[in-house]
Parts: structure tokens; sequence; C-alpha cells
């Protein structure tokens, strides 16, 4: 996978797992590549509520938004309606002031790899404006889990 962000070596991972639905799926029964960029938020959803980092809780108690400025997808297989799919979200440090994730979609049912992905979130306050400098909470955040 390429890389555009600079690495601490400092990651942290969650799994979670979900079903493909009907309405997730073309005449074919595959499913449509645009939901791929839906099951990489549910990942950084059950990231977020597994290690308090959700996007309500950063919007609410410390004011700032976290808008996705890049996502990149390599996509692998493909997934049909009512396959199991285990998201593996991976958390991974940068000095600078964004939240780096990195993802592999793998089926249940044999193990194989669907997808691996990357995506990165900015911070921007109640005015919507970028914040350059790491926020504090942030920092502390990583010091209590990596």
């Amino acid at each position: 996978m390429k890389k555009n962000i600079l690495h601490t070596g400092k990651t942290l991972s969650y799994e979670s797992e979900i079903k493909i639905r009907f309405c997730e799926v073309d005449s074919m029964g595959i499913v449509w590549h645009g939901n791929y960029v839906k099951y990489l938020e549910d990942g950084r959803e059950a990231f977020g509520r597994k290690f308090n980092l959700s996007y309500m809780e950063i919007y609410k108690k410390y004011g700032y938004m976290t808008p996705i400025v890049k996502i990149e997808i390599n996509y692998k297989k493909q997934l049909f309606y009512e396959d199991e799919i285990i998201i593996k979200t991976t958390f991974t440090d940068t000095p600078a002031a964004k939240i780096c994730y990195e993802y592999e979609i793998k089926r249940k049912s044999d193990n194989e790899t669907i997808l691996t992905a990357s995506s990165t979130q900015v911070f921007m306050n109640k005015n919507r404006e970028l914040e350059l400098v790491t926020p504090k909470f942030f920092k502390k955040w990583k010091t209590r889990y990596l």
C-alpha cells in the first residue's frame, strides 16, 4: 500500500464485523464499489467507540470536527450479498495534527483479503478553521493508548 504519511511506528488496531445487506449490492449480487467507503466508516466508528475517539465525543467534548481529507482504496476481491466481513481498523501515529487510519477488510468465511485502504482526517474548530497544531486532548489520547 502506498503511504504518504510519516509514521512513528506506533499503531493501535480494532476489528469489527458486519454482514453485507441486500441494499449494498447491485443486480448481480456484488457489493457496489462506493459502499466500501461506508465499511471504512463503520470501522472508524467501531474503533472510536472502543478507544474513546468517536466523532461526537471529539466534537461535543473538545469542539473539533474531523473531516476526511484523503481516502485511498485498493480493491482486491469482490464481496457478495450475505458475506460476513471483518474490518480491521488501525490507527497509525503521526506527529502532524491529523488522524490516520489503515484498513484491511477480509471475508470471514475464507479469510480472503478483499481490500486495503487508508484515510486521513484533520482537525477543524467550530469556526471551521483548520487546526495546524495537534490539539491537547489528542496528545493526551495518544499518550494513553499508544
